[in-house]
């Protein structure tokens, strides 16, 4: 089970995905840097930061490094792939997933923790949750408010493609309170909040943790 945490100057939280996996894996995850081809993996992660310090938008220009070619064609060929809040961006950005993430509404940088409600539970990173399960997870970004057509958001409501939702009150401004989304197939996931820093009890909770040991299970079941 070999799970490859893409690596773009500006990430900040690719080390800390990356223990994440090791714990719910049992081995170390890849880290693959953006000028290099993706290696044989069975998993992608996008982690969050400011890849190329969010110059143009966020995850304008990472969706041009050459490991995302490769990227893009593993997600379409079935590898689950997971964009974690700048990885979110750049998912958008490459095309893999619909929709923008512009400015946040209030124009400011927020990083703080956030209710949440998941909603579909079929992807390979969420299925160790509950439907309508209200969790925790920190959000820490500038440009997180989801923006898409009516008819995407429709599709998106009608497909059940909404895997996260924020739950007490939107922080950004994001269309129908979304907080993360999949692809129709299920296997490309895109969540602002971070997982990665609520994901053990020492650090205060540990409602990520599931993303983590979903994809284990998930990679586990299909070895």
């Amino acid at each position: 089970m070999t799970v490859a945490v893409v690596v773009f100057p500006g990430s900040n939280c690719d080390r800390d995905v990356a223990v994440c996996l090791e714990a719910a894996l049992g081995e170390k995850p890849i880290m693959a840097w953006h000028g290099d081809r993706l290696p044989a993996c069975d998993a992608v992660v996008l982690p969050g930061g400011f890849s190329y310090g969010d110059y143009l938008r966020g995850g304008a220009i990472a969706a041009h490094s050459s490991i995302m070619r490769d990227v893009i064609a593993a997600a379409e060929a079935g590898t689950p792939v997971l964009g974690i809040c700048n990885g979110f961006q750049i998912l958008t950005e490459c095309g893999l997933l619909p929709g923008v993430l512009m400015r946040n509404r209030g124009l400011k940088f927020i990083c703080r923790d956030v209710a949440l409600t998941v909603g579909n539970t079929r992807s390979p990173f969420m299925s160790q949750y509950q439907r309508d399960q209200r969790i925790t997870i920190p959000i820490a970004h500038n440009e997180g408010n989801y923006f898409a057509s009516a008819d995407i958001l429709g599709s998106l409501e009608q497909h059940d493609q909404i895997v996260l939702r924020y739950a007490d009150d939107n922080p950004n401004g994001s269309q129908n309170n979304i907080a993360g989304i999949c692809n129709r197939a299920g296997n490309v996931v895109g969540m602002m909040p971070h997982p990665e820093r609520l994901a053990e009890l020492a650090l205060g909770g540990d409602d990520g943790k599931a993303v983590f040991d979903s994809l284990s299970r998930f990679l586990g079941r299909s070895a």
